[in-house]
């Protein structure tokens, strides 16, 4: 996210590069590039507010990456001519501009979550304020994507992963283009270098790994250095607004802001982005910024009042709305209603006004390094403070902790289930699936090197039985084999070539391949269970589930269908007290819900039972429900570990049942001799 801009400043001429004497000159004002910060934050606001109602708004990210690109670029240069750069004074300014507002923030915050939030969530957001206080939150935040980690709504300062690649930028660029001016390599030559590797990575990224180009600074550089490039001929006079006619700024301006305009209404979460994407919001706003006040456009449009305000506020507004959004969701476990949504976004330019012009106007005109020591200084003690906090586990003595109901044995279902380690060294060796590291999930665990005698099959739903199969004794004489992604009867759907997401076109179809010949290898696995299954079937898919089926049985295979379980559809900590509600969701329900799903089921179990009739189907929803009632919730501890999996403790209930049902069922699956001979079949 970048800072607000400087007006014009007095350069000394005797100033050299890594002097502290020297005043760096700044750009000349321009409350039109203020206007497309104003379009850029009111983008991110609205879709995190509202995403259905703009689909593609946070690209407003792209548009600062490229405005701050072109205002940092500018001051170098001019500076750099001059022989006025100062990296001290550069750096210095760096820290005035950043640190007041974000400090703020983080340390409202660090003293939310102490009141406010148990003792895992205190501890992710104290990791994620070091991150913050140290620009690298793309990093942590890249490296903690993955299929089981908490919902990108409940993490509170997600957003300062734009702010980490600006800063890594702010770091690497003056130096860079420093060394250049220098070796009289060339400016310009060093910029669309930078621009052109980067924009390679990118497009390379996007087709191999979208979360690592998503949050990479290699690809995400270019955006930046595209603002570079125009500052580089801006400052040099090849490009002047001067030298458009009324028609060619109008023409141009109005080419940019349909860029724009395509960019946050046509691109989604699902479009691969940044990618080939991104130079719609990048190229639009280049475009805006060469033309300036030629265009009427950037006259009286971007340069009105009201987008100049929002403007000087679009730092400390992108701050403040995702906390006081994200806050919302843990308290509500469920995405929080319009009305708070509403009620957040007016809080957040509330307190965006009040830091811009309380906060970050007061330290910015303070001269000299004694604002920069002080900001320093409390940056360190709130890293501090988060660091203690995250080493001691969230403080779970807290008083506004102790006092709920979420005991710490609720909290580690929630947080640490084994089945949500999805992979183990001895699954990963014996069955390497090709590019599995590259795959957004891959579940492969196996309970010992041995060869494997029972093999659970299907999406995450089906790993989810893995740890109650494994700690059940009476099936301790089998090697427990859990291995997929997707869901067991879905057809693969050529139209999304997403490279990462492993249920989509050619890597499900791969991964079929793969697995299905796992199990017609190892002629030791003699039972499959099959879980995951699509809650409402339709024809297609109950036939590709009957042929899978007939294969595995081709084989010699025993094959036991759990019916689908039960899901709540919001997170499990609703149904206890927290510090900050008083009075926990009622997470019972009516066995109607029960039997609407069985209904939509049966067609599947009919269709199989009448051309399988030796598979048997196990009804896992017991542990839910008795006689009169269902709940998500049993003897104080949760059955879901979040809104749609089990977890490990819900797992281990099941397989009290599964026990007394395959007595009756399935009975030699508890003969331990029955695995002393490789099986029959193709």
């Amino acid at each position: 996210m970048v800072h607000q801009n400087e007006t014009a400043g007095t350069a000394v001429p005797n100033g050299q590069p890594g002097g502290t004497d020297g005043h760096l000159k700044h750009p000349k004002y321009r409350p039109d590039i203020d206007g497309l910060r104003a379009i850029a934050v009111l983008a991110v606001v609205i879709f995190h507010a509202f995403p259905a109602k703009l689909k593609g708004g946070f690209v407003g990210v792209d548009i600062f990456f490229v405005i701050s690109g072109y205002l940092i670029s500018t001051i170098i240069y001019e500076n750099l001519n001059r022989g006025s750069f100062s990296f001290a004074e550069f750096y210095a300014r760096r820290v005035k501009r950043i640190f007041p507002a974000l400090l703020v923030v983080l340390a409202a915050c660090f003293l939310f979550g102490w009141f406010a939030l148990l003792a895992d969530e205190f501890t992710q957001l104290s990791k994620h304020i070091m991150a913050g206080i140290g620009f690298i939150s793309n990093f942590v935040f890249w490296n903690e994507s993955g299929y089981f980690d908490s919902a990108a709504e409940a993490k509170p300062l997600l957003h300062l992963w734009s702010l980490g690649i600006e800063e890594q930028f702010y770091i690497f660029w003056p130096l860079a283009i420093w060394l250049a001016w220098r070796s009289r390599i060339g400016m310009l030559l060093v910029t669309a270098g930078v621009l052109v590797l980067s924009f390679g990575f990118n497009i390379h990224g996007v087709s191999h790994d979208t979360v690592a180009a998503y949050y990479s600074p290699q690809t995400r550089f270019w955006e930046l250095a595209a603002g570079g490039v125009l500052a580089y001929l801006t400052v040099n006079g090849r490009i002047s607004a001067d030298r458009f006619s009324p028609l060619q700024a109008n023409g141009l301006a109005l080419a940019g802001f349909l860029m724009l305009g395509a960019g946050v209404l046509t691109i989604t979460k699902a479009s691969g982005f940044p990618g080939w994407w991104a130079l719609l919001p990048v190229g639009g706003t280049v475009l805006l910024i060469m033309v300036g006040n030629r265009s009427w456009l950037n006259r009286h449009i971007l340069s009105n009042r009201v987008a100049v305000w929002f403007g000087l506020i679009s730092f400390p507004l992108y701050l403040w709305h995702w906390p006081i959004l994200s806050f919302g969701r843990i308290i509500e476990s469920q995405t929080p209603g319009r009305n708070f949504r509403i009620a957040a976004v007016l809080a957040s330019i509330l307190l965006a006004w009040l830091t811009y012009r309380f906060v970050e106007r007061h330290i910015r005109s303070r001269k000299g390094y004694r604002a920069v020591a002080a900001l320093m200084t409390a940056a360190v003690l709130l890293a501090s403070a988060s660091a203690y906090v995250y080493v001691r586990d969230g403080l779970p003595a807290r008083s506004a902790v102790a006092g709920t109901d979420f005991s710490s044995a609720a909290q580690q279902q929630l947080v640490g289930p084994l089945w949500a380690y999805t992979r183990n060294d001895t699954c990963m060796q014996a069955y390497p699936f090709p590019g599995a590291e590259k795959l957004a999930w891959w579940f492969c665990m196996q309970s010992s090197a041995q060869k494997p005698t029972l093999a659970i099959l299907g999406n995450s739903f089906a790993n989810q039985l893995y740890p109650g199969f494994v700690h059940n004794d009476l099936l301790a004489h089998h090697v427990v084999l859990s291995v997929g992604t997707c869901d067991f009867g879905a057809a693969p759907d050529n139209r999304d070539q997403n490279p990462n997401n492993p249920c989509f076109g050619r890597h499900a179809e791969a991964q079929q391949r793969f697995i299905d010949g796992i199990v017609a290898n190892e002629r030791s696995i003699r039972f499959v269970v099959i879980d995951g299954l699509s809650r409402e079937p339709d024809a297609a898919y109950i036939q590709r589930v009957q042929a899978r089926i007939s294969y595995l049985e081709s084989l010699g295979i025993r094959v036991i269908v759990f019916t689908p379980h039960l899901r709540p559809e919001f997170h499990p900590k609703a149904c206890y007290h927290t510090p900050m509600k008083s009075t926990a969701r009622d997470c019972s329900f009516p066995l109607s819900v029960r039997a609407a799903q069985d209904a939509s089921f049966q067609p599947l179990m009919d269709a199989v039972a009448a051309s399988n009739p030796q598979v048997r189907f196990f009804d896992q929803n017991d542990i839910f429900c008795d006689a009169g009632t269902c709940s998500f919730i049993r003897d104080g501890m949760p059955l879901v570990r979040d809104e749609v999996h089990m977890s490990e403790f819900a797992s281990d209930l099941v397989q009290g049942n599964f026990t007394l049902w395959a007595k009756q069922n399935v009975p030699d699956i508890f003969d331990p001799g029955l695995l002393e001979t490789p099986r029959g079949g193709n």
